[in-house]
């Protein structure tokens, strides 16, 4: 999921005097090239230098496995193996696969990460060239016989075997996972006597840890100078989802985007924007779930994802209609 539609936010609610989060997390580790967006790790502790260095490596040992952009990345070579083979990807890629096993079947197939081939038909190939290919509409998606991730990945644990090139995308999750990795880097407070407060920011996709909670404006996906709501938390994720950083046209002028149906392979066009909570208690991947659903919400009702999963939602439809789950820690302004 790309482009961070919500991010921490100066604001405070009317009940509480104004802190920003630079003054309650004052040290910042940011790693610039993480996954082609940037990631922030603010904390209220320095982090020592060994442990910076540690996930520094991780990030590029994460590329390194995932990135359908690095063409020497397993997931690269997968792409292009002509007539396909096995694939031993690490041991902590287990709960991301396992996910995408359960947004697969929750969705009915509308989350597959099988869909990097319809993006690199589309153009968001690996060097960016946002041109379509001639024949895009012809073989996009599962109905046109792209490759389905439980029927043409077969999978033993972490070793992904296949009969053919297979171009996977784990865009949809790929950002919350590395999130939720990291802050098992963290641990009990990376060397510190008191538990580490810290909000780890993977290009808009936020896992908090701090005491009181902190303000998150929602991004208006018509101008991302302003914002529609504001949500609040201090314990969990939360992540969003919006075509409004990463769309582009074809030659016939139509527009395009990176949030598509894996069924048809196309675009969504009636969804602008949609946020996800996902609180500790409801899953150990918390960042990762909420990653994918904030995409998912794009394929499939939050009836439907709810009945598998346990989040808190806000979705803006393309006509500016707003809609938002009982509990979702937050609100869209009112006028």
């Amino acid at each position: 999921m790309t482009g961070p539609t919500q991010r921490p936010h100066d604001r405070p609610p009317h009940d509480r005097p104004h802190v920003r989060l630079t003054d309650r997390l004052p040290h910042v580790a940011a790693f610039p090239e993480a996954l082609g967006t940037g990631l922030l790790l603010h904390t209220d502790v320095a982090l020592d230098d060994g442990l910076s260095n540690c996930i520094d490596m991780f990030i590029s040992t994460y590329e390194a496995a995932l990135s359908r952009f690095k063409d020497d990345s397993t997931v690269g070579r997968m792409r292009t193996a002509t007539h396909g083979g096995t694939f031993d990807f690490p041991d902590w890629t287990s709960g991301l696969f396992c996910l995408y096993d359960r947004l697969f079947a929750a969705t009915d197939g509308a989350i597959d990460p099988c869909v990097g081939e319809d993006l690199i038909r589309l153009g968001y190939d690996e060097s960016y060239s946002f041109t379509t290919a001639p024949d895009a509409a012809e073989h996009a998606g599962a109905i046109h016989g792209r490759a389905v991730w439980p029927a043409d990945v077969e999978r033993h644990g972490t070793t992904l075997i296949t009969h053919s090139p297979v171009a996977l995308d784990f865009g949809a999750c790929g950002k919350g996972y590395l999130a939720d990795l990291l802050a098992g880097m963290l641990g009990d407070g990376a060397g510190h006597p008191q538990p580490i407060q810290y909000v780890i920011d993977a290009g808009g996709d936020l896992l908090v840890h701090t005491d009181e909670p902190i303000t998150i404006a929602l991004e208006d996906p018509s101008d991302p100078a302003n914002a529609v709501g504001l949500a609040e938390l201090n314990r969990g994720a939360f992540c969003a989802s919006s075509p409004s950083r990463r769309h582009w046209s074809d030659a016939a002028g139509h527009q395009l985007h990176h949030l598509l149906n894996a069924i048809d392979g196309l675009p969504v066009d009636d969804v602008a924007a949609t946020w996800v909570a996902v609180m500790p208690h409801a899953a150990s991947l918390s960042t990762a779930l909420a990653d994918g659903l904030a995409t998912a919400l794009f394929t499939t009702s939050a009836a439907q994802l709810r009945a598998h999963f346990d989040f808190e939602c806000a979705i803006l439809n393309a006509n500016r209609a707003a809609a938002q789950s009982p509990n979702f820690p937050g609100g869209f302004f009112t006028h």
